[in-house]
């Protein structure tokens, strides 16, 4: 890897989506992952010369690199969450919102099924340590030998971290992707039912166990605590819609979350018979045509990435 200046730049441009999924699938976070991979590139572009022509795999090195940052960014995050208020979610990766670049890092990334935010909410259970371990094997076949290295343990232990991963993710069971065409016709039915008003349409379009889980961390509006059932959840959306006005969930557009379809809601005014609109992004996880789970987005920390 003999290169200097535009050549390396170049050659370190050709693997950076590559690194950013690394990066986002093990910390959940955009600014984490883009800051992860810009740290991984000071540091290739700090070695000198001879370092750099001993790299036989640039983009294993670079990989490797990644993993480390991702490692210290969980622990980091880890003990952020102590005093998190409510509960916590992966930030969303958004598109939707006007023309970008078709070779975004950050829009090649989600085009990968393990991106999708049913799966990232999965590994949010896991432990630094399992989840550094699955990501970078499972997802990224880096060898167990190389995995021990970045968690400082031995290569059985490493293996033994992906292992305990990969049973909690298969036992977690998050429905793979449902087809555009059905995520398009289940949005149409609820946003339908919520503007109505009809409790009765609004729970025929989610799952009788469906999950609502909402991130604000105490700064904006949404639930706290995780709901679960149909009917709970029903009558809570019914309710949040009834006290916005009528222009703000008019407001209200489709767009990609982690590629799969999610509902924005811009910030909008309240007026004397409305409290203001707080911006979101939820996600929709589909199965059999039915709503499973809801991940609402309204930390304005998360959501400072869209795009205009």
């Amino acid at each position: 890897m003999a290169v200097t200046g535009d050549l390396l730049a170049e050659e370190f441009t050709a693997h950076r989506a590559h690194l950013i999924s690394v990066a986002y699938r093990l910390t959940g976070s955009v600014s984490d992952a883009e800051d992860a991979v810009q740290e991984a590139w000071l540091r290739l572009a700090g070695l000198t010369d001879d370092q750099r022509a001993a790299i036989r795999d640039p983009r294993g090195w670079l990989t490797t690199v990644v993993g480390r940052l991702g490692l210290d960014r969980l622990r980091s995050a880890t003990a952020r969450r102590e005093h998190y208020v409510g509960q916590w979610l992966p930030e969303p990766i958004v598109a939707g919102f006007g023309p970008r670049p078709g070779e975004d890092p950050l829009e090649v990334a989600v085009r990968d099924d393990g991106v999708r935010m049913a799966a990232m909410v999965v590994l949010d259970r896991l432990t630094p340590e399992q989840r550094v371990a699955f990501v970078l094997h499972d997802a990224f076949s880096v060898p167990f030998a190389e995995i021990a290295e970045i968690l400082g343990c031995s290569p059985a232990a490493a293996r033994q971290h992906a292992s305990r991963g990969r049973r909690a993710v298969a036992e977690a069971d998050p429905p793979p992707r449902a087809s555009m065409a059905e995520q398009q016709a289940v949005l149409e039915r609820l946003l339908a039912a919520l503007s109505s008003g009809d409790v009765r349409a609004v729970a025929e379009v989610l799952h009788p166990d469906v999950v609502l889980i909402g991130d604000s961390d105490g700064k904006a509006r949404t639930t706290r605590q995780i709901m679960v059932g149909a009917d709970k959840i029903t009558r809570f959306f019914v309710g949040v819609f009834r006290k916005y006005t009528d222009d703000a969930v008019a407001g209200a557009r489709a767009l990609l979350v982690n590629g799969d379809l999610g509902l924005y809601l811009p910030p909008a005014p309240g007026d004397e018979d409305h409290v203001p609109l707080d911006a979101h992004v939820s996600t929709l996880v589909i199965r059999d045509g039915l709503v499973v789970a809801i991940y609402d987005q309204a930390n304005p920390a998360k959501l400072a990435h869209l795009p205009e």
